[in-house]
């Protein structure tokens, strides 16, 4: 009976590919900003609190929490996710980590 041969890891990681195809940096902000708005949103849900509520914690606009929730809109302030944050009694952390 002839034995298999155990196999290694096959091609990059998925960090290598997205690093050769440039697009790592992309990604990243991408997921960066899709896992503050999950947060933000489960937050609120778990606080039953409405948007409209929300944005009167905040001091602003519905719309402007509707963008603040939007995990396809790159272009909110770290500011605007701070007062998000600090609305639903959380408080946002942004940390600078060695890159690997």
């Amino acid at each position: 009976m002839a034995r298999k041969k155990k196999m290694g890891p096959l091609g990059e990681t998925l960090e290598e590919f997205l690093e050769s195809v440039g697009l790592r940096e992309e990604v990243y902000d991408g997921v960066i900003k899709r896992v503050v708005a999950w947060q933000l949103e489960q937050a609120r849900k778990k606080r039953a609190m409405t948007k409209g509520k929300l944005a009167s914690k905040m001091k602003t606009s519905r719309s402007q929490v509707d963008r603040v929730l939007d995990p396809d809109n790159y272009t909110v302030s770290i500011q605007m996710l701070n007062r998000a944050a600090m609305a639903l009694g959380k408080h946002l952390k942004v940390e600078l980590v060695d890159h690997i």
